[in-house]
């Protein structure tokens, strides 16, 4: 017991406490949230599989910071060869969830192998990009990155999962900006997606243009795909400014709100903390992402800058994109809220992304772990 509260310690030394502080607070806040959210159901699992994800991600930050992020870039190879083995095994193995191939169920376990392959492509994308720094606005050095990003969305886009294969394509465009390319590639990039956006939508499959056209018009489908946002709107317009109070929320505690724990936890916020509560989601979130690009502009090296920049384009896409659903502004693409949402994946996931970025902030401070 005495070494681990000496392991804890020393780790805690050589950190970002900002950044772990947020962390903390944010997953306090959530899980507190997801404990009103699911008190109708008569059991606390859910609590306790979200408090069980956090702690093995606390114990993973741990090794992160024991371990110069350099040391993760020089096995880039073996990681993106490991996050494509994920992602095939997902689509020969998965179980198909709500339209989406991307569960592995093993027994009372479901893992969605595509929120630990975030973190594995930032760094392998980080690698990559700081090999091909010189010729990077050339075609010798765009092309082979488009290729790397395109295996992964492709794979990800094949297990008909859209909101993460969106979450990819931040996270490339984020990285590529602070990699320094051209604005004449991000301008052809624009031109190109506004273009062709028509055949992309026509390819969807109904349930995604559906959930589309609703952000616009809830009422063409209002017990169906329309349901999710005017549901979120009626629980967020009734919870005023100090909300109904926690557990006893109308839309959330009889069910009516969907996916009240997971993809509308800011929903059970904004109706039974109100507009307070929902706020506050906003500032945590809002410091912590700012914290993380402080990160990534303070680097000691390239590298760690392009590994902040993909975390904190995570955290930036998934923040936006799910408040923006929750207040019916943006599409219901299942997308979570980091910390917040419920789900092992997803924890798991934002934790290894925050250790990321708390390696970066320990080893700039402090040569101490490459000694």
């Amino acid at each position: 017991m005495r070494r681990i509260l000496s392991f804890l310690a020393y780790v805690f030394d050589k950190t970002d406490k900002f950044l772990l502080s947020l962390c903390l607070f944010c997953s306090a806040y959530g899980m507190l949230l997801i404990l009103s959210a699911t008190d109708s159901f008569g059991t606390k699992k859910h609590v306790v599989v979200q408090l069980a994800a956090f702690l093995m991600g606390l114990f993973f930050i741990g090794v992160i910071l024991l371990v110069d992020y350099e040391n993760l870039l020089s096995l880039d190879k073996y990681i993106f060869g490991a996050c494509i083995f994920m992602l095939v095994l997902t689509l020969l193995v998965g179980t198909e969830v709500y339209g989406n191939k991307n569960w592995i169920i093993l027994g009372p376990v479901s893992i969605q192998p595509s929120e630990f392959v975030k973190a594995g492509f930032i760094i392998s994308f980080a690698s990559h990009l700081s090999k091909a720094r010189e010729c990077i606005n050339y075609p010798r050095g765009i092309i082979p990155l488009v290729l790397h990003f395109a295996v992964i969305f492709g794979l990800v886009m094949m297990e008909g999962d859209l909101g993460t294969g969106l979450v990819f394509t931040f996270i490339f465009v984020t990285m590529l900006f602070f990699a320094g390319l051209d604005k004449l590639y991000f301008i052809i990039g624009a031109v190109a997606v506004g273009a062709a956006a028509p055949l992309v939508f026509g390819k969807l499959s109904n349930y995604q243009q559906m959930r589309i056209l609703a952000v616009y018009d809830p009422t063409l489908d209002p017990l169906g795909y329309g349901y999710h946002t005017i549901q979120s709107k009626i629980a967020l317009g009734s919870g005023g400014l100090f909300g109904s109070g926690l557990f006893d929320g109308v839309q959330t505690q009889y069910g009516v709100l969907p996916a009240k724990q997971t993809d509308f936890i800011f929903s059970v916020a904004g109706e039974e903390l109100g507009f307070f509560g929902g706020t506050v989601i906003l500032a945590l979130m809002c410091a912590f992402i700012t914290r993380v690009f402080f990160i990534a502009r303070k680097s000691r090296d390239y590298s760690g800058m392009l590994i902040c920049a993909g975390v904190g384009a995570v955290f930036l896409f998934q923040s936006v994109e799910n408040i923006g659903m929750c207040l019916g502004l943006l599409p219901v693409i299942g997308i979570t809220l980091p910390f917040f949402s419920y789900g092992g994946s997803s924890m798991l996931s934002s934790m290894l992304l925050c250790g990321l970025a708390m390696s970066v902030a320990s080893h700039n401070r402090s040569g101490f772990f490459k000694k």
